[in-house]
């Protein structure tokens, strides 16, 4: 069934890359991938770098993102950043509830809906991130904290709307650690977030939605990852932070098309 849904490499660069060090590494990226529309890129460099890498991606097919949003549309929220801000630098994509912006930055399930909905309403595409800590792993709790954190922040999202939000699933335990999941382990919460879906909007509207891996994909384990049925690409931590190996995941994703 992935046939119907393009595959999708995203890069978070967290709080790496100055506004020249971000420009720079963008046009080592485009001058190998600039141009690939059979799978779709996305750059999410610090809100500093937006508009120098965003004057970099102009006329290319590589998508701007950001990695974090306030739902609010301005005021008194000092050192937050709106979803028409965002817009104004041509950014298309947003990074929303990841584990890092949950654990230490306090973001609850109710505030990433919120996110989630401001994002929507303002034509900017989420990617949703959920995922479980090592002790709910070990617990036995996976499939119930993806659930959780899936339903909530997906609450008030239309049917229309479903197709343009895009979920990363990540394991909290195997982010810059050198673990990884197993592709299997993969594949079942994937899987398993399809099923989520599949009950609250319908089978079809499920098939459209891409799910993403993001527990430190790298271009070792990226063919066998991208290669199964619910895995829509990844997003990339580390290996995004280097022109050579995020061409090389992005090319694996062209493979596993």
């Amino acid at each position: 069934m992935s046939t119907i849904r393009k595959k999708l490499i995203a890069g978070n660069w967290k709080m790496n890359k100055t506004a020249a060090d971000g420009a720079a590494l963008a046009q080592e990226i485009l001058a190998q991938v600039g141009r690939e529309t059979a799978v779709d890129v996305v750059l999410c460099p610090p809100f500093t770098a937006l508009e120098s890498v965003g004057r970099a991606l102009e006329g290319q097919a590589v998508k701007l993102g950001a990695q974090n949003m306030n739902p609010q549309k301005s005021g008194a929220y000092t050192g937050e950043i709106s979803a028409e801000m965002l817009r104004t630098l041509y950014v298309s994509h947003v990074i929303l509830g990841h584990s890092e912006r949950r654990t230490y930055f306090g973001d609850t399930d109710a505030f990433v809906n919120q996110k989630v909905l401001a994002a929507l309403a303002n034509q900017l595409k989420p990617i949703l991130c959920v995922g479980e800590t090592l002790a709910e792993r070990e617990g036995g709790r996976t499939l119930e904290v993806v659930r959780t954190q899936t339903q909530a922040a997906l609450a008030g999202v239309t049917a229309e709307q479903i197709t343009t939000v895009i979920i990363a699933y990540e394991p909290v335990w195997a982010i810059g650690t050198g673990k990884v999941a197993s592709t299997a382990q993969a594949q079942e919460v994937h899987a398993y977030t399809r099923s989520l879906l599949h009950d609250l909007y319908g089978a079809a509207l499920a098939q459209k939605v891409r799910l993403l891996y993001g527990g430190s994909m790298k271009p070792s384990n990226a063919p066998e990852l991208l290669a199964q049925p619910d895995i829509d690409g990844g997003l990339i931590g580390g290996a995004a932070l280097e022109a050579k190996s995020f061409v090389e995941l992005v090319k694996a994703a062209l493979v596993a098309g």
